[in-house]
C-alpha cells in the first residue's frame, strides 16, 4: 500500500467557511439536531428527507411565486414521488436572479472566437429572443431545439425559451443527420436554433447543408433562427421561417422579462439516452427538482459563490452542459469553451484557466489519461491560481488519475470525482467540501440520496462490488420518458430489477472510508468462470502503460464459458509484440487478478463510441458475436465496428 492510499490527498482546510457547513448549521438552527461532519449530514438528510429539501429551498435562494405547504407526495413511490407539488415558480427566473453587472458569460472558441457576455446585455438577448419566441407561437409546453455549439447563445436561447414555459432539448452540431432526427424527431419542436457551422481541431464546419435535410423531416417546425459563428454568408435557403439571430433580435427592444409561472413537476428539459439499442429515449426532467438538485450540487457541494468562474469542458450533446449553466443561479460566471480540447495545443484549456481567473475545472476522466499520456504538466507551465476544485466525470477516474492531478497540475486543489447521468440530470456520488479526498474514490453520497450497493441477493453491502442503487426518491427523478403514456419503458428502465429502487446500472464498490469506486457498468461486466468483472478494473491497470492510448474489453462466450478480449489503440510507432503484451497481462495479473488477465489481446485503430463520446462495449460485443447493432446513427464513428467483425484471431 503507498502512502497515498494510507493518507488523503487533500484536506479541507477552512471546512467551517464552505457553504455546506453553514448549511449543516442552519439544519441544526431549525431541527434541533447535531452534527459534526459530513457523513452526519448526509444521514440526517437521508431519513427526514422533507425537512432537508424544505431547508435547500430556503438556504439556496429558489425564487417562487408559490411554494405550497407540502415538500412531497408519495415520498415513497418510486416512481411516483411528486415534490413541492403545489408550488409554481420559473427556471430562467432562478438563473438570473439580480446581481451586479459583471461578466455573465464568457467564451472561447478554441483560438478562433473569444468574448465576453455581461449580465446586463445576456439579460437584455434574453428579453429580446423571449419575445420573438412569443411571436412565433411558442408557449408553455412548447419544445425549442438547439443544434449548436457550446457558445452564449445557446444558454441565451434555454433561458429565452424556459422563460416562457417552453421545453428545451440540445445536440451538438457534431452529429450526424439522422442522430439528431432520431432525437427532435420524436419531439416534434415548434422552434429549432443553429449555428451555420463550428470550430474543431483548427478547422471550420459548415451545419446549413444537414440542418436543410433535419428541417426536411421535423413535423411542426415553424421557424429556424441562424447564429452567425464560422466566418462566411449563411445560405438560409430550405430552412422554413429561417432568420438571422442578430436579424431576429433586432425588432424587439429590451424589457421586463415576464417568467411564465409553472408547476414543480412540469417539464424543462428533454435530455436523451444514447441509443445504442435502439431510438433514443427522450427522457423528461422537471422544472423544480432540476432546479433544486442543482443548487445542491453547485451551492453545497462544489461551494460555489457569487464571483466565481464555473467552467466544465462539455457540448449541448451531454447532460454536464445542462449542469453547468445552472451555475449562473450562484451568481457565477460561466466559462464556455467549444473545439478541440487539444487545439493549438494541450495546454489550451489551462490557458484558458489562467487567463479568466477559473475556479471550478471540469472535465472528463478520458481528457486527464490524454493530457497525462501528452506530457502535460501545468504546474510547471501555469499558475492555476483560482482553480481550487476539479471535478471529472464521464467514466471512472483510475488511482494514476489522481496522481496525475496531484503531481502535475496542482498540488493543493480537491479533486471531485463525480457520477450520475442524463438519467436523473445529477449526481448519485461527488464531492463535498466537508470530507477528505482518497485515492482512487470519489468522495462519498450526495445529500439526499440514499445511495447503497447490492449484492447479487439484493443485500446492501460494503467492501463487496454490487450494483448501484438509490432506496429513496429525489426531486430530479424523470417525469417520464416521451411517448410511454403508461411508464412502462420508464419503469423497465429503472424498477425492473429491485421494485420500488432505482437500479442505476453502475458495478461500483463501497470502500473502508465510505468513499466509491466504479468498475463500469454493470451490464457490461465479465464473468469468466462465474465471477463478475467490471470492465474500468481493466483499463485502469491497461492504460497505464505508455504505449497504449486506450482499451476496450468485452466478454466473448467461447467454449461454454466468457473469455476475457482486450482491443487496444496504440500510440504511433508503437507495436503489440511479444514482450508489449507481457506487461499487459502483468500489469492486469498484479494490478487487478489473474481472472481479469485477457486471453486475446488485439490491436485495432479506432473505438466506436457515443455521440456524448463514451465507448460502447456493447455495441462491438454484439458485433463480435454476430449480432446486429440496432442503431448506428447513436454512434459518432459507426464505421469503427467494422475493425471488429469477423476477427480472425476470435475464431480460435
Amino acid at each position: 500500500m503507498s502512502d497515498s492510499d494510507r493518507t488523503p490527498l487533500w484536506r479541507p482546510k477552512n471546512p467551517s467557511n464552505s457553504r455546506m457547513y453553514r448549511f449543516m448549521q442552519a439544519a441544526a438552527a431549525r431541527y434541533g439536531v447535531t452534527m459534526d461532519s459530513y457523513d452526519d449530514l448526509h444521514r440526517w438528510s437521508v431519513t427526514a428527507t422533507e425537512d432537508f429539501w424544505r431547508l435547500a429551498w430556503d438556504e439556496c435562494g429558489v425564487i417562487a411565486s408559490e411554494q405550497g405547504e407540502r415538500a412531497v407526495a408519495d415520498k415513497d413511490k418510486l416512481p411516483g414521488a411528486k415534490y413541492f407539488p403545489d408550488a409554481k415558480l420559473n427556471f430562467a427566473e432562478n438563473l438570473l436572479r439580480p446581481r451586479a453587472d459583471g461578466d455573465a458569460i464568457i467564451f472561447w472558441g478554441e483560438d478562433q472566437v473569444k468574448r465576453r457576455i455581461g449580465y446586463r446585455d445576456m439579460l437584455a438577448q434574453v428579453s429580446r429572443l423571449q419575445q420573438a419566441l412569443k411571436t412565433m407561437g411558442v408557449k408553455k409546453g412548447d419544445r425549442v431545439a438547439g443544434f449548436l455549439p457550446n457558445m452564449p447563445e445557446t444558454v441565451i436561447a434555454m433561458l429565452a425559451a424556459t422563460s416562457l414555459g417552453a421545453v428545451w432539448s440540445s445536440c451538438s452540431p457534431d452529429f450526424g443527420v439522422q442522430g439528431v432526427l432520431d432525437r427532435f424527431g420524436q419531439i416534434e419542436p415548434k422552434v429549432m436554433i443553429i449555428a451555420n457551422g463550428y470550430y474543431y481541431g483548427g478547422k471550420s464546419f459548415d451545419c446549413l447543408d444537414k440542418t436543410r435535410t433535419i428541417a426536411a423531416d421535423l413535423n411542426g417546425l415553424g421557424h429556424v433562427i441562424c447564429v452567425p459563428y464560422i466566418e462566411g454568408e449563411a445560405d438560409l435557403s430550405g430552412l422554413p421561417g429561417a432568420r438571422m439571430w442578430d436579424d431576429v433580435l433586432a425588432d424587439y427592444h429590451a424589457s421586463d422579462i415576464e417568467y411564465v409561472q409553472v408547476r414543480f413537476n412540469d417539464p424543462l428539459y428533454i435530455m436523451y439516452s444514447s441509443g445504442t439499442t435502439g431510438k433514443p429515449k427522450c427522457i423528461i426532467h422537471g422544472v423544480g427538482g432540476t432546479l433544486l438538485q442543482h443548487l445542491k450540487e453547485h451551492m453545497l457541494h462544489c461551494d460555489e459563490n457569487p464571483g466565481d468562474r464555473v467552467f466544465y469542458f462539455t457540448t449541448c450533446g451531454w447532460m454536464m452542459w445542462n449542469w453547468l449553466v445552472s451555475a449562473l443561479a450562484s451568481e457565477a460566471t460561466l466559462l464556455l469553451y467549444d473545439g478541440s480540447p487539444f487545439h493549438p495545443s494541450g495546454d489550451i484549456l489551462f490557458d484558458f484557466a489562467d487567463a479568466e481567473g477559473m475556479t471550478h475545472f471540469g472535465t472528463s476522466a478520458k481528457w486527464l489519461d490524454a493530457a497525462s499520456k501528452a506530457g502535460i504538466a501545468p504546474a510547471q507551465s501555469h499558475e492555476l491560481r483560482n482553480v481550487r476544485l476539479m471535478m471529472s466525470t464521464g467514466s471512472p477516474l483510475a488511482p494514476q488519475g489522481f496522481d496525475y492531478v496531484y503531481e502535475r497540475i496542482k498540488t493543493d486543489l480537491q479533486l471531485v470525482s463525480i457520477s450520475g447521468g442524463t438519467d436523473i440530470l445529477a449526481c448519485f456520488v461527488g464531492g463535498n467540501p466537508l470530507s477528505p479526498v482518497w485515492r482512487g474514490e470519489i468522495q462519498g453520497p450526495m445529500l439526499a440520496m440514499d445511495v447503497r450497493v447490492f449484492d447479487d441477493d439484493g443485500q446492501a453491502v460494503t467492501g463487496n462490488q454490487g450494483e448501484l442503487v438509490c432506496i429513496n426518491s429525489f426531486p430530479s427523478m424523470p417525469l417520464g420518458f416521451w411517448d410511454d403514456e403508461d411508464g412502462r419503458k420508464y419503469h423497465a428502465a429503472y424498477f425492473d430489477v429491485y421494485e420500488n429502487i432505482w437500479r442505476h446500472g453502475d458495478w461500483v464498490e463501497i470502500t473502508d472510508h465510505g468513499g466509491f469506486v466504479i468498475y463500469g457498468r454493470s451490464d457490461a461486466t465479465l464473468n469468466p468462470g462465474g465471477v463478475r468483472i467490471g470492465t474500468a478494473e481493466i483499463y485502469r491497470q491497461v492504460e497505464q502503460l505508455e504505449e497504449i492510448l486506450e482499451g476496450l474489453v468485452i466478454g466473448q462466450r467461447w467454449d461454454h464459458d466468457t473469455r476475457v478480449v482486450l482491443f487496444v489503440r496504440l500510440r504511433e510507432g508503437a507495436v503489440l509484440d511479444d514482450e508489449l503484451a507481457g506487461r499487459i497481462k502483468k500489469i492486469i495479473r498484479i494490478g487487478a487478478s489473474p481472472r481479469h488477465v485477457p486471453e486475446k489481446i488485439i490491436v485495432v485503430d479506432d473505438i466506436p463510441r457515443t455521440l456524448s463520446g463514451k465507448i460502447t462495449e456493447l455495441a462491438v460485443t454484439d458485433v463480435v458475436h454476430g449480432r446486429s447493432v440496432k442503431n448506428k446513427s447513436a454512434l459518432a464513428n459507426p464505421e469503427a465496428l467494422d475493425l471488429f467483425r469477423n476477427l480472425p484471431e476470435l475464431q480460435a
